[in-house]
């Protein structure tokens, strides 16, 4: 017997080549794995995207994809995919935004979010594109998934890429529904209800880095303030994980080889709707 296990991802605009390229080269690692498969899609329609076991919203203009997914009636099977039936999903800066429960609005109005992670996001918040940096990153949780290289590479810092990067601003309460008390502040769009068919866990800080990081850190000093405790730039809650910044722009797979680990062990736990064994 072999799993077949398709990750899909979203291909209506931004670095979906960049995160096809460092999945393949992350499954690579499990080939002593024999029973495992790996088949890695572009998805651009309902019936492509209900053909996987997961999914990855890339880095781009969360607007824009908003506003194709709209249109190409792919939203609210986006919505079905994530919130309710809870397929593990990692988005990544844009995708961040998208997946967030709660975000302020663009200056023309703000586009619709999928939701599935209950925080509130703020766009752009370590500023322009001319204020993009890259921070070492202490990513604890890589070191415990399995890799085929030394400790050394497991314990070593990760370069986080960020451009016009969003950041956590808020855990919100994991209740059913939406977040009405959200929906109540100005300047700000919510995710639409759609309850998940198993219990939502609560949602995990993954990765801070220090109070709006290098980018504005002589900003921070000329005003003589005191450095934050660390902004939220990685989130998880249960199958569905979000990051501030870009691992697919890095030639650096372990990220994607930890998420696809986590991918089998939802899919092992039968937190997946997908008839996934077929006999070789």
């Amino acid at each position: 017997m072999s799993k077949h296990l398709t990750v899909g991802v979203l291909a209506l605009q931004g670095a979906f080549h960049e995160h096809i390229k460092l999945l393949t080269q992350a499954s690579a690692s499990f080939a002593i794995d024999g029973d495992v498969r790996w088949r890695f899609v572009e998805v651009r329609t309902p019936v492509e995207l209900d053909a996987c076991n997961a999914l990855i919203i890339p880095g781009g203009e969360s607007t824009t994809v908003s506003l194709v997914a709209a249109r190409t009636g792919l939203l609210e099977p986006l919505r079905d995919f994530v919130k309710a039936k809870r397929r593990p999903t990692w988005g990544t800066c844009a995708g961040l935004i998208l997946l967030a429960e709660s975000a302020n609005k663009t200056k023309k109005g703000g586009q619709e979010l999928i939701g599935g992670l209950d925080v509130r996001v703020n766009r752009n918040y370590f500023g322009r594109q001319t204020e993009s940096f890259e921070a070492p990153l202490d990513l604890a949780f890589l070191q415990k998934a399995r890799t085929d290289v030394e400790s050394s590479e497991t314990t070593r810092p990760f370069n986080g890429i960020f451009i016009r990067a969003p950041a956590v601003e808020r855990l919100l309460p994991s209740v059913p529904g939406e977040q009405k008390g959200e929906a109540a502040v100005e300047g700000t769009v919510i995710a639409p209800s759609k309850g998940p068919t198993t219990p939502v866990n609560q949602v995990e800080i993954m990765a801070t880095i220090p109070g709006r990081s290098n980018a504005l850190r002589a900003k921070l000093e000329a005003l003589r303030l005191e450095d934050e405790a660390g902004d939220i730039v990685a989130v998880r809650q249960g199958n569905v994980f979000g990051t501030s910044f870009h691992p697919e722009l890095t030639k650096d797979a372990r990220i994607h080889f930890w998420w696809l680990k986590s991918v089998m062990e939802a899919v092992d736990a039968g937190q997946d709707s997908l008839d996934i064994s077929s006999a070789i």
